[in-house]
């Protein structure tokens, strides 16, 4: 058969067995208006059937009733080889089994994610949500897509629909619906395959993701990208953001905006998070979100230009108000945002405003990183117990009131990039170092930025992401003003390093874990 013969391929039977209904209506309609037979299963039988629709039974059409409670309906020779028999040469076979082409398969799969995302540990649960007859009807489908229709997604009926309507369901539309059909069972069995794996790292890793929309451009304007989300959607993530105003967001904003986040949901109490270029450029905690922000935006005002601004509360019309005041942002992202806060927003309609919804906190994820030839995967950075198991090196200790900015300032040093040092005050950053090869000149940026605004000195703390090799870093802090210093500690030199501190009187803590970030 070639191709001009196939693209007059008619539907004169369908089988039809869903478990999400939505728009189920639009393509039995389409397919009742095309005098096509309907075979269905179960509650998507009953469902046609209350909606005006007649079926046939699957199990008054093979003739064998459904089996062991329902795990199996459709996994018979009569439906099995009704979708695989290729027209053009076994016909004969058809006849002398008496087996009737079926033209249409319209399947979607046992809620299986969403069953385990709701309850981990029931396994039985999870057992009985996987999909067996599903999935073969899917993929025999798929594989004779020369003759067979097969569609998956309910956000596709409106447009087979309207090609069964127009007689243009051609070949190859049909070859794509099956190459999507082929992605949709890959996606259930990695989620199957993932929710039974215990080793963190197994041997073969199996992602999947969804696409979610192609984006202006990428990193860079020559550059193409697209935005792809982790199914199901995470609370409190970009996979569960609403926009309600401004511009679509590009490959940079969303990058930054999940720096933000994954900054600003470190804290418990009230905090802001200022990011530009992929590190915070001010963070600040404060009794209420506007106060958060003008701490975090004080720390780098002109950095803050252009920046990404994110909070881990509800906000309102008077921070938006404050926001628009002191500078031009590109995005401003929290958990919700009241009435009043999009209503202001409306005065800078380019300013793009999002709520994320609260992040669980217990769920972290692996972090994953595409090198040459592979990716990097890796448990996610946490804090845990560090705090708990905090060691003073230095003849003399911190207040308590200084032991609390170190905490701060060390939580921030976790999301900037390395080399990274941290100054802050008040449980607000003060100057920020970031991303340079050489760590004492991270300190002497995080320095000159404090002395710019006019924030040296005073009760002054300094966080490093890392040990100091040499005590330069130590003096250079002396000379600044700083009154303590946290910092793994594990270099050769610690004696050294803790010799300096003692000389300048400066309390110094030793964390015992290094945040890199690379």
């Amino acid at each position: 058969m070639n191709e001009t013969e196939l693209a007059d391929w008619t539907a004169k039977r369908a089988l039809i067995s869903v478990t999400d209904k939505t728009s189920l209506h639009t393509i039995a309609s389409s397919l009742k208006r095309c005098e096509c037979h309907i075979i269905s299963s179960g509650g998507t039988s009953k469902y046609l059937e209350e909606h005006g629709f007649n079926t046939r039974d699957v199990a008054s059409y093979t003739g064998m009733p459904e089996l062991f409670g329902g795990r199996i309906k459709t996994l018979h020779p009569k439906i099995a080889g009704g979708i695989l028999a290729r027209r053009s040469r076994d016909v004969n076979e058809m006849t002398e089994h008496d087996i009737a082409g079926i033209d249409v398969v319209v399947v979607n799969l046992y809620r299986f994610s969403e069953a385990v995302e709701s309850d981990l540990d029931n396994i039985e649960e999870a057992i009985e949500q996987i999909d067996i007859g599903g999935p073969t009807l899917i993929r025999a489908a798929a594989k004779n897509y020369q003759d067979v229709l097969v569609v998956v997604d309910p956000e596709d009926y409106h447009e087979v629909a309207d090609r069964l309507d127009t007689h243009r369901l051609d070949l190859e539309f049909r070859r794509l619906m099956a190459a999507k059909a082929f992605r949709y069972v890959a996606r259930y069995d990695s989620a199957i395959a993932t929710y039974f794996t215990e080793s963190n790292f197994p041997e073969e890793l199996h992602l999947s993701y969804t696409l979610h929309k192609a984006l202006r451009y990428g990193e860079n304007p020559h550059q193409s990208a697209a935005f792809y989300l982790a199914k199901p959607n995470a609370k409190g993530t970009l996979a569960d953001m609403v926009q309600f105003q401004g511009k679509q967001l590009s490959y940079n904003n969303i990058a930054d905006t999940d720096a933000a986040l994954t900054c600003v949901n470190a804290f418990q109490d009230p905090a802001c998070v200022i990011v530009k270029h992929g590190n915070p450029c001010g963070v600040a905690l404060g009794i209420s979100p506007i106060e958060a922000y003008s701490d975090a935006f004080r720390t780098d005002p002109n950095s803050a230009f252009g920046g990404v601004i994110a909070f881990n509360r509800s906000i309102d019309g008077r921070v938006i108000e404050r926001v628009i005041e002191n500078q031009f942002a590109e995005i401003v992202v929290a958990p919700e945002m009241e009435p009043s806060a999009t209503s202001a927003a409306k005065e800078r309609k380019n300013l793009r405003l999002l709520s994320v919804g609260y992040r669980d906190a217990s769920r972290t994820q692996q972090t994953i990183k595409q090198v040459s030839g592979g990716l990097l995967v890796q448990s996610p950075d946490v804090i845990g117990d560090e705090f708990k198991q905090l060691k003073v090196v230095t003849q003399v200790e911190p207040s308590q009131d200084l032991m609390s900015d170190l905490k701060f300032a060390w939580t921030v040093a976790m999301y900037v990039k390395s080399n990274a040092i941290v100054l802050a005050r008040n449980s607000a950053t003060i100057g920020i170092g970031a991303g340079q090869m050489n760590r004492a000149l991270s300190a002497q940026i995080a320095h000159f930025r404090a002395r710019e605004e006019g924030l040296l000195p005073g009760d002054t703390v300094l966080a490093s992401d890392a040990f100091f090799p040499f005590r330069d870093g130590i003096d250079q802090a002396a000379a600044a003003g700083v009154k303590a210093i946290i910092q793994p500690g594990g270099s050769i030199r610690d004696d050294v390093v803790i010799k300096a501190a003692n000389e300048h009187d400066i309390p110094m803590v030793f964390t015992g874990t290094r945040h890199f970030r690379h």
